[in-house]
């Protein structure tokens, strides 16, 4: 399996954990920088690498009334922000090809949405930028048609890609994780592959103009995907899940995050020992 190397730190097999995760999308750039600081303060207290997330536009939201975020501009400002204080790596989605040459100069890391995966000009753009593609597969795809998404990728000449897997569309509003999608994605692909622990358990469109979801399985399925061999995970975070402006019923709440990382990281390193 190929690793990534990011900042001081790399991705892949018998790597330590490596978790993703922030608030959904930049509420504000006081609210931003908090949880940047609180979670790299958590992270450093359990010696975990934090890659930290939050996104500066939610194109894709069940209503046209939903909360975005602030925009391209003003959020890499604030992103810049965030690794400029606390010196932590970033990823962040993007949502069309323009974004991905200025996403890059702020982000080590571009995220193609699950829904966007197949998009040959997003793939491209952001694989030609020589970041780190962290591309979800898409809920419609089986974990071998990644195959042709990792082609693109790599013949736009770029090599440091992640896959994530986050559930896979069961219908009327439900989503289902089938675990055995994280060993064939790393044998079948030869690279690293995190779990969206959060979005796996979304119920898209559940509540009608916004996603439902079931918090309490975030941990249930999180440990089951590192004890299926996930290299790393993916788990939105937010110090108010109730008042959160998007995604707030499939959001992890900060303290909760605060108390699994010791067993995330004691489940991975057995797994990733054996």
């Amino acid at each position: 399996m190929k690793k990534i190397s990011i900042k001081n730190f790399f991705i892949g097999k018998d790597e330590p954990l490596v978790i993703m995760s922030g608030p959904c999308v930049i509420e504000s750039e006081d609210h931003c920088l908090r949880a940047a600081e609180y979670l790299k303060k958590m992270f450093i207290k359990h010696d975990v690498k934090l890659i930290f997330k939050s996104s500066f536009d939610k194109a894709n939201r069940s209503s046209f009334h939903s909360f975005r975020g602030p925009g391209l501009e003003e959020g890499l400002r604030i992103l810049q922000k965030v690794k400029e204080e606390f010196d932590l790596p970033i990823v962040t989605d993007i949502h069309q090809s323009t974004d991905a040459k200025p996403v890059a100069e702020v982000c080590e890391i571009l995220q193609i949405p699950a829904f966007l995966c197949r998009q040959t000009d997003l793939v491209v753009a952001a694989a030609q930028t020589g970041a780190i593609i962290n591309v979800k597969k898409g809920q419609f795809l089986a974990p071998w048609d990644m195959k042709n998404v990792v082609s693109k990728i790599e013949e736009a000449g770029n090599q440091r890609i992640i896959l994530t897997d986050r559930g896979t569309t069961f219908g009327y509003n439900n989503l289902v994780s089938d675990m055995r999608s994280i060993p064939i994605m790393q044998e079948l692909l030869n690279y690293p592959v995190c779990y969206d622990a959060t979005h796996s358990v979304q119920k898209p469109g559940g509540l009608g103009t916004s996603s439902g979801g079931d918090q309490k399985y975030i941990r249930h399925l999180a440990q089951a995907a590192l004890g299926a061999g996930a290299n790393l995970l993916f788990i939105e975070s937010h110090p108010d899940p109730k008042n959160a402006k998007s995604d707030a019923a499939s959001v992890m709440d900060f303290e909760e995050l605060n108390s699994l990382i010791p067993i995330f990281k004691r489940l991975h390193e057995i797994v990733q020992s054996s």
